[in-house]
């Protein structure tokens, strides 16, 4: 059997969509199921699964009780797909179904995870291109696994790798992240970006600033290691600031001037103490989420 696992958040206009030319690329491959993990939608999304259902037996559901975010969701379908192997893509069709049947070639071939290089088209603003770019390079500087530049959430996963995740009880996933951590033999597709067949993005600048925190820091102590380094660099300069004032006074007499300097630097430092406390916050934070053993999300309903 082949599962497909597809996250949806307010895609009411997408559903039906997305599960029949799903089932245009899959009815040729045999047994396989549909999971549409629906998100706490506020829109019609829950109802027209529910339509789809009724039409497409190969085509199941779970609600969560309210917006847990897309990596959670994925989880929740990762954790109840029945497939020999596990797709997951997104359900505004920017994920083109005509890839599954490259995505499975390359499992029936050995492959344990087949995952997907995005190539975005003309429509795809700079600004987005750039900072995917830079998250993907500051991603790998700073982390210990090595995510392949333009990788997506758009990827085949065998089931025993399936089966390590579901053992994971991380309450801050990062599903990228961890596919790279955990091995198994790899390889990439690309494919180019479709245009999204209804609806708005749901990844506003902010949403995408915190999902690369979460990703840099599920991953890495190294920002705690970089708060380290510069605190000792600058108590250093401090230091030796401190020397070269004392020399001048009591060799020449003379105090050294520049007010300005001196609250600039202050400033600065008190900045740079801020940012590292910032940092171990965010540590901490994620340390006191994970020890009260939280489920990572709660399921109202679910229609298999």
């Amino acid at each position: 059997m082949i599962s497909v696992v597809i996250p949806a958040y307010n895609e009411s206009g997408n559903i039906s969509v997305i599960a029949g030319k799903i089932g245009e690329q899959l009815r040729d491959e045999g047994t396989y199921e549909v999971i549409f993990v629906d998100d706490g939608s506020t829109d019609g999304t829950l109802r027209d699964i529910k339509s789809v259902m009724e039409v497409d037996k190969s085509v199941k559901y779970i609600s969560l009780s309210r917006n847990f975010g897309h990596q959670k969701a994925l989880k929740a379908g990762l954790d109840h797909a029945r497939g020999d192997c596990v797709i997951c893509m997104d359900a505004d069709m920017q994920h083109p179904p005509h890839v599954l049947p490259k995505l499975l070639q390359y499992w029936k071939e050995g492959y344990d995870v087949v995952y997907t290089v995005r190539r975005d088209n003309e429509s795809v603003s700079r600004f987005k291109k750039a900072t995917s770019k830079w998250f993907y390079k500051l991603m790998n500087l700073l982390s210990d696994v090595e995510i392949p530049m333009g990788s997506a959430d758009f990827r085949l996963i065998d089931k025993k790798v399936v089966d390590e995740i579901r053992q994971f009880r991380e309450n801050w996933i990062f599903m990228r992240g961890l596919v790279s951590w955990l091995g198994f033999r790899q390889i990439g597709i690309e494919y180019t970006v479709e245009p999204r067949h209804s609806g708005a993005s749901k990844y506003s600048l902010s949403k995408m600033i915190a999902f690369a925190v979460q990703g840099i820091t599920s991953f890495s102590i190294m920002p705690l290691r970089l708060s380290i380094f510069m605190g000792l660099l600058f108590s250093m300069v401090s230091f030796t600031y401190g020397i070269y004032a004392l020399y001048v006074k009591i060799f020449t007499g003379v105090a050294l001037k520049g007010w300005t300097s001196i609250l600039m630097s202050i400033l600065f430092l008190g900045g740079i103490q801020l940012l590292s406390l910032g940092i171990m916050g965010e540590y901490i934070g994620k340390m006191f989420i994970e020890t009260k053993g939280r489920p990572s999300y709660v399921i109202r309903e679910k229609g298999f």
